[in-house]
């Protein structure tokens, strides 16, 4: 029996609200159970130095935890004068998942900020950021495109994330943190809506995992991502 009592295939609650930040072109706040993020997509009209004169647009994004997004305080990283490692390597996985389903010559050349602060923690805040950076970005390119901007969609498909794992032998879909603290195996797996592989994340915890094992979490992986598609195209309807 899961903590939650939920099936072993089932996601937790999933609600996206749109259109949460007045000033961003396009923000939502992404809710996974008691994981909630805020996700806001910035237009610039400039590209960083290596991308100038290429014709070529970029996204990026940035991550970060409010202090009091857990149990305890945590400092904020501004504070320490540098990003952890961790946060490093988050915002960079969200970036790259964004930009696997951006046509960049259709985007010009400007960058998009994905920035997907998390307001309250509990397991999964880099699948919840990407799922819900992707309707920020959406949404920003709805901006572009309703002002003319730009000309055609960059968005070439739906991105979207979610966890799995082993939890108490037995693979299991969108870990909260009571399962992922002692998970056996926790894996992440971003994926477009035609079941497209854009990043795996995966490692054991003390002990091996088989193929067999591997297998069905990617098949907890594909129907949980199938419905988290679901609720961005609902979402943005």
């Amino acid at each position: 029996m899961r903590p939650s009592g939920r099936a072993t295939d089932a996601l937790r609650q999933v609600t996206i609200e749109t259109g949460v930040s007045r000033h961003a072109e396009g923000s939502c706040l992404i809710r996974m159970g008691d994981t909630h993020v805020l996700c806001t997509a910035s237009v610039e009209e400039s590209v960083p130095p290596f991308l100038r004169k290429s014709g070529l647009g970029w996204v990026t994004a940035e991550y970060g935890m409010l202090p009091r997004s857990t149990t305890t305080r945590s400092r904020r990283e501004a504070s320490a004068g540098k990003q952890s490692g961790r946060t490093q390597e988050i915002q960079r996985l969200i970036g790259r998942s964004l930009r696997a389903a951006v046509d960049r010559p259709a985007l010009g050349e400007r960058q998009i900020t994905v920035d997907c602060d998390v307001l309250q923690a509990d397991g999964g805040t880099r699948c919840a950021s990407i799922t819900g950076g992707w309707i920020a970005l959406r949404l920003a390119v709805n901006t572009l495109l309703k002002a003319g901007t730009i000309k055609s969609d960059p968005l070439t498909a739906h991105v979207a994330a979610v966890s799995c794992g082993i939890y108490g032998g037995q693979p299991v879909l969108d870990l909260d943190y009571a399962e992922d603290s002692v998970a056996g195996t926790d894996a992440n797996f971003v994926m477009t809506e035609n079941g497209g592989l854009i990043e795996v994340q995966g490692s054991a915890e003390g002990a091996t995992f088989s193929r067999a094992e591997l297998d069905a979490l990617m098949n907890h992986a594909e129907k949980g991502i199938a419905e988290l598609v679901a609720a961005q195209k609902a979402a943005i309807a």
